[in-house]
């Protein structure tokens, strides 16, 4: 288990329950890690909070999610549908956003 270093405490509920929200809905098996933040943006044009997702199937499959929502703010209905997921590999390139 990984310790938080800093952020706010009150959003500990939401990030674990996206987090469990995450591995049911990509059928994510215990052990592969599922990594919830809330960020700050400072792009114009764009929302100044948003949640990033981060997750592997396996050792080597990383997936990224941005989610322009606050974490207190996202729900199931957020996530993208399941035949998607290989557009969402993460290649360690930064995104638009």
């Amino acid at each position: 288990m990984f310790q938080r270093l800093g952020g706010r405490t009150r959003n500990v509920a939401h990030l674990e329950r996206i987090e469990t929200a995450v591995r049911k809905h990509f059928s994510l098996a215990e052990n592969d890690l599922v990594l919830v933040s809330e960020e700050n943006l400072r792009v114009p044009g764009f929302p100044a909070c948003c949640t990033l997702v981060r997750f592997w199937k396996g050792p080597e499959r990383r997936y990224r999610i941005r989610i322009f929502e606050p974490v207190s703010r996202v729900s199931e209905t957020d996530l993208p549908v399941t035949w998607l997921l290989p557009s969402l590999t993460d290649d360690g390139e930064p995104d638009c956003c």
